[in-house]
């Protein structure tokens, strides 16, 4: 079985810390946001669902992190998730994370890889 790829963006919108990408991946026969941002270099990605309650994260398009640029957050009710994981650090998700998906980044382009 292989994997296929889904062009997200070019490598370079994602900055360190910075604006995260949004888009759209179909999962249990529903269109559901998604998004992926750059963190220590590496790039992940993410269903844009609050652990906690399934609303999106971002407070403005594409802003997910923090102040800081090293944690992203819910902008409903301040739930803080480490960006390379998903696991949520602090707030009303209770111990639950953000729900993963497969990206590669090759080529200085993004991709969403799926399984055929």
């Amino acid at each position: 079985m292989g994997r296929s790829k889904r062009l997200i963006c070019d490598s370079a919108i994602l900055q360190e810390g910075g604006k995260g990408v949004r888009f759209i991946v179909e999962r249990q026969g529903e269109s559901q946001p998604a998004f992926a941002i750059r963190h220590q270099g590496a790039v992940y990605a993410y269903l844009n669902r609050c652990a906690h309650i399934a609303t999106e994260l971002d407070w403005a398009e594409g802003e997910f992190f923090d102040l800081t640029g090293l944690y992203l957050m819910c902008s409903t009710h301040g739930a803080t998730y480490l960006p390379n994981t998903g696991r949520c650090l602090r707030g009303p998700c209770s111990g639950r994370g953000l729900a993963r998906l497969p990206v590669e980044e090759s080529g200085g382009k993004v991709y969403l890889l799926s399984e055929q």
